[in-house]
C-alpha cells in the first residue's frame, strides 16, 4: 500500500516538474516582451515628449511673432520694442525713446514686402504715400520689411532731418549693389575719406559749371545728331510716327560716355540691336538697371535665408560682372597707352584741361589717391549709371505732357522763337533765361520725378531723434518725395500738370535741395552731383525737340501716363507720338 501510494507520487512530482519546466520558459519569454515592450514605450514617450516640446516652441514663435506683428510698424519694430523694453526700466510712453512710430503692421514675418514686390500694379511711391495717409503718418511712418526695420517721411521738416542729418550719411548695401562692386564707388561706398575724395574728384572734375559749359559743344552736336536721326528716320518710313525713348536713352549715353570715357557713337545703332560696342554696352547698362532696380526680398530676409535667391541676382550679377570689367578695363588701358606715348614723346605728363574726360582724371591722380583699377572700373561703371536714365526719362515724361497740352507746347515754341529765333542755335545761356522752359522742366520734375523714393535709402548710424521719435541705429530711412510733391496741403491742384505755378515770385526756387518741397536729387552730403548737368541736358532737349518738331499725339498710339518703377519712375508705355517738322527747320 504504502508502496504503491510511493509509485503513485513519483508521477505527480514529475508531472509537477515538467509544468514547473514550462512555466519558466513562458515567464521567461514574457520578460522579454514586457522589456521590448517598455522599451518601445519609452522611446514612443520619448517622442511624444519631443513633439510636445517642438509644438510648445512653434507655438511660442507664433505667439511672440503675433505679439511682435501687433505692434505698430510691424513685427520688426515689435522685435526692437520688446528688447527695448527688456534693457530699459522706468519709461513712460511719452519719453521718446519708447513711443511707437504709426505704421502699418503688414503680414506677420513678412510685414509691408508685398506692397514692394507689387500691390495690384500699384508702385510702392504711390502706396506709401497712401498708406502714411491713413495712419497719419505723414511726418514718419514705420513699417517692415522682412527683417528690417524702415521708417518712411512725406513731409519736408522730417525729410530734411533724414537726408541733411549726419546720423543718417550712410546707405544701406543692397545684394545687387555688393555683386556689382558699388560698394567701392561714390553710391555706396561707407563715409570716411575715401568716400569725401571721390565725392570730391566727381563735384571738381566732372559735374562743376566750368566742366559742364567746357563739354557743352560736344552736348550740342549729341542733341543735333539725334534729331537729325530722328529726321532720317521719318523721311524713311515715309510716317510721321515715332518712338522717341530710344533715342533719348542713346543721346544720354552719348552724353555721359564723352564726358566719362572722351567716345562717342553714331546714332545708326540706336535700335540698340547687333553685334556693335554702342549696342553691346546699351544691354549691359539695361542689364545693370534690372539688377539695381529689382526689389530683392533676399536683402530683407533673415540670414538663415540668406542663400534664398528668387531672381536670380547672384548669377546674373556674375554673367555681368566680367563683361563690364573687360570693357572698361579695355578703355583704361587706352588711355594709359595714350597718356605713356605723350610722355615719351613730350618727357611731360599730360595736363588736365577743362575737356579731358574722367578716365584722364583718374589716371592722373591714381597713385595720389591710391586707387587701383579694379577700383577706377567700379567707379567709372557707377558713373554710366547716374547719368544716363534720368535725362531720358524725364524728358520723355515732359514730351507726353506736351503732347498732350498742346498749348503749352504752343507757349514753349513762342518762347524760343522770341529768344533764339525759329532756327537758332539754343545754348544753355539762352535756356537759362526762358522762365517759361525752365518751369517746365521743373513742373515735370515735380510731376514726374525719376525718382520718388529717391532712388537709393539712408541708414541710420546712430540712435537719434525725427519728428520726436526714436529712430534706432540700423534703421532704413527712406524720403517718399512723390508724396511731398503731390500733397494738396503743400502745392495748389498738387496733381495736375501747371508749369505756371513756377513763374510766381512764391515760387521761385531752384531744385537743388535747398527747400525741402521739391528736392528731386536729394540734398545733404549724398545728394547728386551730377543735378546742374541734368538739367541743362533736359533743358537743351526739350527745347531743341519742340523747336524743330510740332509734336501730337496720333490717334492708334494715345499717350498714357502710367508709370512703373523700375530703378527709375519711367512710362509703362513708351511714348510713340506724330512728329511734324516746322516749316522754318525743314
Amino acid at each position: 500500500m504504502k508502496l504503491s501510494n510511493s509509485v503513485s507520487f513519483i508521477p505527480t512530482l514529475s508531472s509537477y516538474s515538467a509544468a514547473s519546466s514550462f512555466s519558466l520558459t513562458d515567464y521567461t519569454t514574457f520578460l522579454r516582451t514586457f522589456s521590448s515592450c517598455s522599451s518601445t514605450r519609452a522611446a514612443s514617450n520619448v517622442l511624444s515628449l519631443a513633439l510636445l516640446l517642438l509644438l510648445l516652441v512653434m507655438a511660442m514663435w507664433v505667439l511672440v511673432g503675433l505679439i511682435m506683428w501687433h505692434h505698430p510698424g510691424g513685427s520688426a519694430w515689435g522685435l526692437y520694442s520688446l528688447l527695448l523694453c527688456w534693457k530699459t526700466t522706468g519709461v513712460t510712453a511719452s519719453n521718446p525713446r519708447i513711443a511707437a512710430i504709426p505704421g502699418p503692421r503688414g503680414f506677420p514675418f513678412l510685414g509691408s514686402l508685398l506692397d514692394f514686390v507689387g500691390r495690384n500694379g500699384c508702385c510702392p511711391h504711390r502706396r506709401l504715400a497712401s498708406l502714411a495717409s491713413y495712419h497719419g503718418a505723414r511726418s514718419l511712418m514705420a513699417f517692415t520689411l522682412g527683417y528690417t526695420r524702415v521708417v518712411v517721411s512725406s513731409h519736408p521738416s522730417t525729410a530734411r532731418r533724414i537726408l541733411c542729418s549726419p546720423a543718417f550719411i550712410e546707405r544701406p548695401l543692397t545684394e545687387s549693389a555688393r555683386q556689382l562692386l558699388f560698394d567701392r564707388a561714390i553710391g555706396f561706398c561707407p563715409s570716411g575719406e575715401r568716400w569725401r575724395s571721390l565725392r570730391r574728384l566727381s563735384s571738381s572734375h566732372l559735374f562743376c559749371p566750368r566742366r559742364i559749359a567746357a563739354h557743352e559743344p560736344i552736348r550740342q552736336a549729341d542733341c543735333a545728331a539725334m534729331l537729325d536721326a530722328m529726321v532720317e528716320e521719318l523721311a524713311g518710313t515715309n510716317c510721321s510716327v515715332l518712338q522717341v525713348r530710344r533715342y533719348l536713352q542713346h543721346a544720354a549715353l552719348n552724353n555721359i560716355m564723352a564726358m566719362v570715357f572722351g567716345k562717342w557713337f553714331a546714332f545708326t545703332s540706336v535700335n540698340g540691336d547687333g553685334p556693335n560696342e554702342a549696342a553691346e554696352l546699351q544691354r549691359m547698362v539695361r542689364e545693370g538697371f534690372g539688377l539695381l532696380g529689382a526689389f530683392n526680398i533676399t536683402d530683407h530676409l533673415n540670414p538663415l535665408f540668406e542663400s534664398v535667391d528668387p531672381l536670380n541676382i547672384r548669377q546674373r550679377c556674375a554673367a555681368l560682372v566680367p563683361k563690364v570689367f573687360a570693357y572698361v578695363n579695355t578703355i583704361i588701358e587706352e588711355h594709359r597707352d595714350r597718356h605713356t606715348s605723350c610722355r615719351t614723346s613730350t618727357s611731360t605728363s599730360p595736363s588736365m584741361t577743362d575737356a579731358s574726360d574722367f578716365v584722364d582724371v583718374l589716371l592722373a591722380r591714381q597713385g595720389e589717391e591710391k586707387f587701383s583699377d579694379s577700383d577706377m572700373v567700379s567707379i567709372l561703371w557707377e558713373m554710366i549709371f547716374r547719368g544716363t536714365d534720368t535725362m531720358a526719362i524725364l524728358t520723355e515724361w515732359i514730351m507726353a505732357e506736351l503732347v498732350l497740352n498742346q498749348e503749352m507746347q504752343e507757349k514753349l515754341y513762342k518762347e524760343i522763337v522770341e529768344t533764339v529765333g525759329g532756327g537758332g542755335n539754343l545754348r544753355d545761356v539762352d535756356a537759362v533765361r526762358m522762365p517759361y522752359l525752365q518751369a517746365l522742366v521743373k513742373e515735370g520734375l515735380r510731376v514726374h520725378m525719376p525718382g520718388p523714393l529717391l532712388s537709393w535709402a539712408r541708414l541710420a548710424v546712430h540712435d537719434t531723434e525725427v519728428g520726436g521719435f526714436l529712430v534706432p541705429a540700423g534703421t532704413t530711412a527712406m524720403v517718399n518725395m512723390w508724396a511731398i510733391t503731390h500733397d494738396d496741403n503743400i502745392w495748389v491742384d498738387a496733381e495736375r500738370f501747371q508749369p505756371e505755378r513756377f513763374l510766381t515770385a512764391a515760387e521761385q526756387f531752384e531744385v537743388r535741395g535747398g527747400d525741402m518741397r521739391l528736392a528731386p536729387f536729394g540734398a545733404g552730403a549724398r545728394a547728386c552731383p551730377g543735378r546742374a548737368l541734368a538739367m541743362a541736358t533736359v533743358s537743351m532737349w526739350v527745347a531743341r525737340i519742340v523747336q524743330r518738331f510740332r509734336v501730337e499725339e496720333h490717334p492708334s498710339y494715345p499717350v498714357r501716363l502710367d508709370e512703373v518703377l523700375k530703378l527709375s519712375c519711367e512710362m509703362e508705355t513708351p511714348l510713340v507720338a506724330r512728329f511734324v517738322l516746322r516749316e522754318n527747320a525743314k
